[in-house]
């Protein structure tokens, strides 16, 4: 199945204030979105409103295929060793080899470490071993660099090709650059009010 991600006429309110308005995207299997913006423009919204977390204030998304989020929550059981947060999301995702992932993610020796001990860039990557093992063509990633060392943004990046020239689909709210051939671009505060 061809993943397909689009919004139409989106717009997005937090309390009194409008953040965007007008918004139209469509993202397809092997694109890339990169959605910029200054804090507060709001790019977490966007992402929330896409995986279906948040109502849009106006405007209508659709999407084929799963969809994975990877946000500041990195969704795993803080009280768990990290083999066991992880197995818990696999057994629900259907995730083949757990520990191929850990291992591409640099995790095998944090694996018998509960999850409120990682580090920022631990359950950054901790959280994307989980994105890995939930298989979606669909990423939604919010800030997939931030707390990560040079080595692990160069990995979430090549992660990101793979996925991509799998034919998954990619949108990214970042602050920071990202070193992808053929990365679309949407300036967030294009359509601020």
């Amino acid at each position: 199945m061809q993943a397909r991600l689009s919004a139409k006429t989106l717009a997005c309110r937090r309390g009194d204030r409008v953040l965007f308005r007008g918004l139209d995207l469509y993202v397809e299997s092997g694109t890339a979105l990169h959605i910029t913006g200054a804090n507060g423009v709001g790019k977490t919204s966007l992402l929330r409103i896409l995986a279906g977390l948040l109502t849009p204030f106006a405007g209508e998304v659709s999407h084929d295929g799963d969809i994975g989020l990877l946000d500041e929550r990195p969704a795993l059981d803080p009280e768990l060793p990290l083999a066991k947060a992880l197995q818990f999301w696999a057994a629900l995702d259907g995730a083949q080899d757990l520990r191929e992932i850990a291992q591409r993610l640099n995790l095998i020796d944090l694996i018998n470490v509960p999850v409120r001990y990682l580090s920022t860039g631990q359950r950054k990557r901790a959280a994307l071993a989980r994105l890995l093992g939930q298989q979606a063509p669909i990423w939604l990633l919010d800030e997939p660099l931030s707390g990560l060392d040079e080595a692990s943004r160069g990995l979430v990046e090549q992660l990101t090709k793979e996925h991509v020239a799998g034919g998954g689909l990619c949108v990214i709210a970042s602050l920071q650059p990202l070193a992808i051939e053929g990365l679309q671009r949407l300036a967030l505060e294009e359509f601020a009010q």
